[in-house]
């Protein structure tokens, strides 16, 4: 038997696109019924199953991404009877470490939906998305994020989720010491000893342990004219901007109590966005998320652009995750054609307002922009087109990355030393490469 291709006769729009097989099969980018007939792809049985593995993005049971994936999979299944797709939801905690296990032990899955793809894509596991989606469809990722998912020119990495960060700062608190959203780090400075003096627990919430400290970070170079790497994309992570950068969070923030009880390399992102609902935090970096972390506690809230050291940040952090599919079971055409409705439209706007993330393509980001219901995300999709991703495109970035987890906090500490800790972390990085 054989896998019967979709006909050309389908409702909705149609996409063209070159497999790697050679062949040429018109499908539908919105999923819509198909007749199936025709001669087969090769040999095989009618109904192929594929395997995706990926993050949950949920915060409960309810609203767990086994139950988005679930929905999804059974309205595809639906109109494509001779495909079966199994999905296995793992939290970020485990879902990375899970691929890997699977792929090592030779099983890897069709698709995975994590938080890095360099690696495999430099050991030549990964299909390139051109011989998975059509040219329409790679144009239609948001330039920034496809940008970031190409190695030597080529996609391997399908941009999944993103999200930015803004300055989110509580409207309360900043009512009753009388002050404005600061521009500059002097002003942040100066609205956090204000804070201070009115009791706030966490007049500036820093972040810098391991859960997600590469991130604050990182946002935190950009605003003084550094980052991890140069314009060209070699390291740079002990350069003199960025040296001046945690010099600068080191004495005049946590040097001098701005940053709360808890030491900024023991404070994890999780814990800084509850103090934060819970209405302890004067300011704190955020992404879309804790908006509706917030609203739900009742805490009054404002986003500005990143304060920086002359003015606001012009380049935000931008973080996305990503969908990439293994050669190992050799299901590319099948594979494509989920992924034209994984990506179409509906799909797209679905798991973003589902999970509050910015959308991964410019026709879905048209809409959300336009739309009132979205109107909460629409500083974060305006901070979009100015978002620098981390190095995610080096094979070396997830040891970097990792490195940095355990070791920036320290800089800033009482007896840190910041271009010590610089200069060793870009002796990882150099050695990494």
């Amino acid at each position: 038997m054989t896998f019967r291709k979709l006909s050309n006769v389908s409702v909705g729009r149609l996409s063209v696109r070159r497999r790697r097989t050679g062949t040429i099969a018109a499908v539908s980018a919105l999923g819509m019924t198909a007749v199936l007939g025709g001669c087969g792809l090769g040999a095989g049985s009618d109904e192929v199953t594929l395997k995706l593995v990926a993050a949950d993005y949920g915060d409960s049971s309810a609203n767990s991404s086994q139950k988005y994936w679930d929905k999804l999979v059974k309205e595809y299944e639906a109109q494509h009877p001779a495909v079966k797709v199994d999905v296995s939801v793992y939290s970020w905690t485990d879902v990375d470490r899970k691929v890997k296990e699977l792929v090592d032990a030779g099983k890897a899955p069709d698709m995975a939906q994590i938080g890095a793809y360099s690696d495999y894509a430099d050991k030549g596991l990964l299909y390139k998305a051109d011989e998975l989606i059509g040219i329409r469809e790679q144009a239609d990722f948001v330039s920034q994020l496809a940008s970031a998912g190409r190695i030597n020119g080529m996609q391997y990495g399908m941009p999944f989720a993103a999200s930015t960060r803004l300055l989110f700062y509580n409207k309360t608190l900043f009512a009753d010491a009388g002050l404005t959203p600061p521009t500059t780090w002097k002003q942040l400075a100066a609205d956090a000893e204000a804070l201070k003096a009115d009791g706030v627990k966490y007049p500036y919430a820093l972040p810098l342990g391991p859960e997600e400290a590469q991130a604050e970070t990182m946002q935190w170079l950009l605003s003084g004219h550094g980052g991890y790497v140069d314009d060209v994309g070699t390291y740079g992570i002990d350069s003199e901007e960025n040296i001046a950068t945690l010099t600068w969070l080191k004495d005049d923030l946590v040097g001098k109590g701005l940053t709360g009880p808890v030491a900024p390399e023991n404070l994890n992102r999780a814990a800084a966005f509850s103090a934060f609902a819970a209405g302890d935090v004067g300011m704190l970096n955020g992404h879309p998320s804790l908006m509706k972390i917030a609203a739900e506690k009742g805490v009054k809230f404002g986003m500005v652009p990143m304060p920086g050291v002359d003015g606001r940040t012009r380049n935000s952090m931008g973080v996305a995750d990503w969908m990439m599919a293994f050669r190992k079971n050799g299901h590319a055409e099948q594979v494509g054609d989920f992924l034209d409705f994984v990506y179409s439209e509906k799909n797209v706007l679905a798991f973003s307002r589902e999970y509050d993330l910015l959308p991964v393509t410019n026709s879905a980001s048209e809409v959300m922009s336009g739309a009132s219901r979205d109107a909460g995300l629409k500083p974060f999709l305006d901070a979009l087109p100015f978002a620098e991703l981390p190095p995610v495109s080096k094979t070396s970035w997830a040891s970097v990355s990792a490195a940095v987890k355990q070791r920036i906090g320290s800089a800033v500490s009482s007896d840190g030393d910041p271009a010590q800790v610089l200069r060793a972390l870009q002796l990882t990085a150099r050695n990494a490469e």
